[in-house]
């Protein structure tokens, strides 16, 4: 595997969701795979699970690693040709990329939508700079449109938690006060399309994700109808992605928030969302705490997800 930026990177998924029960129970097997190579990973934005997991897991498989984090410690990087370089950006991503893959042997790069330029984003310009120009194997940390180590750390815990073969899992879109990006509610479907599941999208109208992503998934536009007899509850927020609103806010409606008067109307659901959350916004304080809750599980899956795709790299060098 060159690069990892969707599910189908993963091949199999069966065999991968195996790989990766394999991996948890034996973490530090494969340390011979990584000796004396090095893992680059590139924040372009902030992070917490994702640099935190993927650092670890990267050690586990024996690597060295570097972080970056580009606009702090390092020079700020223009990212378009034909720019007149006479602002506050010293170098040019098309340089600092080759520069960087002489360094490494494997890069990650994390860079969030900006909702200046939607084909921009859609192109995912920046990652893809990264595939073409650094010579070396690139894996998204999250970029303009995906967040796959997260729908992949998402689908381990829905196979470690579910209690039935072909469980019902709701994604829901719920308020937040700024508009986020589509990564990760793209990358779940994109997931949740291939798994075994029954997959369902619920969002008020206008919020309907890229038709690449969502694809055959029901979309339901009554939050009520969606969450009832779910398994699996995935609450997300994320901007309109239509033009002409494209990574615009259209609503902060506040009964989309999930309560606990709407998990009742579920199968006694898991409570899934990927982290950080707004609380009482996304999700009230009650049902993020409760036994149902599987956010720390997720997170804490986030550093098997990672190892399995840098295994697989390592593998293929």
């Amino acid at each position: 595997m060159r690069t990892f930026t969707n599910v189908k990177d993963l091949g199999d998924l069966k065999a991968a969701i195996a790989e990766a029960m394999e991996v948890k129970k034996n973490r530090f097997g494969y340390k011979k795979l990584g000796e004396n190579k090095t893992a680059l990973l590139v924040f372009f934005n902030s992070s917490l699970r994702t640099r935190l997991s993927t650092q670890k897991a990267a050690m586990n498989l024996g690597m060295n690693t570097m972080v970056l984090d580009i606009n702090q410690g390092a020079w700020k990087l223009e990212t378009e040709r034909g720019v007149v370089m006479d602002g506050d950006k010293s170098e040019h991503l098309l340089e600092a990329v080759p520069v960087m893959g002489n360094f490494c042997d494997i890069i990650g790069v994390r860079s969030f939508a900006r909702f200046e330029d939607k084909k921009f984003d859609y192109e995912e310009t920046i990652l893809n700079q990264f595939i073409r120009l650094s010579g070396k194997p690139v894996f998204s940390m999250e970029s303009g449109t995906v967040h796959p180590l997260q729908a992949f750390a998402d689908l381990i815990t829905i196979e470690e938690y579910k209690k039935k073969d072909r469980p019902k899992v709701v994604l829901t879109w719920a308020p937040h006060p700024r508009a986020l990006p589509q990564a990760v509610p793209n990358s779940f479907a994109d997931f949740m399309n291939e798994a075994d599941v029954e997959f369902v999208i619920t969002h008020p109208h206008g919020y309907e994700l890229a038709p690449q992503f969502a694809r055959n998934a029901k979309v339901e536009y009554d939050q009520d109808k969606a969450l009832a007899g779910a398994d699996f509850v995935y609450a997300k927020n994320w901007a309109a992605y239509a033009d002409p609103n494209y990574g615009k806010i259209l609503s902060k409606d506040m009964s989309w928030t999930v309560t606990t008067e709407k998990m009742a109307l579920t199968n006694n659901a898991y409570f899934m969302h990927c982290l950080p959350v707004r609380r009482n916004m996304i999700v009230t304080d009650d049902v993020i705490e409760s036994p149902q809750s599987l956010v720390i599980q997720e997170a804490a899956n986030r550093e098997i997800s990672a190892q399995v795709v840098i295994k697989r790299i390592l593998e293929s060098l």
